[in-house]
């Protein structure tokens, strides 16, 4: 009899043992989905559609959302197409993957990327100057494959760079540890682009 209690409460001890076990790991998944969720939201809701048919003009025949993994970061997006095509907005929010084991964070990465111009603003008036002339040039000559180094700009989030294009133009804002990207098309000049830019980037930076 003894030894048969014995033989029970081993046995009992590793089922138990395997029991806890996998409770830490289902635990761990629930953890890691129950984070995913949480990072997930409505992108498209960041910005209404009644808010850029009135900064764009154009009604917007409909929004489309995505969400991707990428490096450890996910990235939301949300296409407003506009009845103009070529007005048409995307909106890109990225901000870390809870799901990945990725060490870089969205800061790192701002940093990473945008580190190097924020450090030129830093120099000399005669220096802007002189690197404004390659972005006019290439304006001017409408070359696609010519660098046009982001411009940093002041006022909005933690920190924000535009990034123009022949075409178009991009908006970089960085909010605590989430930044956006948002993408603006249409007829107006550039000054008129980063304006319009900035005002949609406000109302999605307001709502994250």
């Amino acid at each position: 009899m003894r030894w048969y209690v014995s033989v029970f409460l081993s046995c009992s001890l590793i089922a138990v043992s395997a029991g806890c076990k996998k409770n830490e790991a289902t635990q761990r998944v629930s953890s890691a989905k129950q984070e995913s969720n949480q990072a997930e939201f409505d992108v498209c809701a960041l910005i209404t559609k009644q808010e850029i048919e009135t900064i764009q003009r154009s009604h917007i025949k409909e929004t489309k959302s995505s969400v991707r993994s990428d490096a450890g970061f996910r990235v939301s997006q949300c296409l407003y197409t506009a009845e103009d095509f070529s007005k048409s907005v995307s909106l890109a929010v990225t901000q870390r993957d809870p799901a990945s084991f990725g060490k870089l964070s969205v800061n790192d990465f701002w940093k990473e990327t945008f580190g190097r111009f924020t450090d030129e603003e830093k120099k000399s008036n005669s220096d802007k100057e002189e690197r404004k002339k390659p972005r006019e040039q290439a304006r001017r000559e409408g070359e696609e494959k010519a660098f046009i180094p982001p411009e940093k700009i002041d006022g909005i989030g933690d920190d924000a760079f535009w990034s123009p294009n022949p075409v178009g133009g991009a908006i970089y804002v960085l909010k605590k540890d989430v930044f956006i990207r948002l993408s603006i098309g249409g007829h107006d000049n550039e000054e008129g682009k980063l304006d319009k830019s900035k005002a949609l980037a406000q109302k999605a930076i307001d709502r994250l």
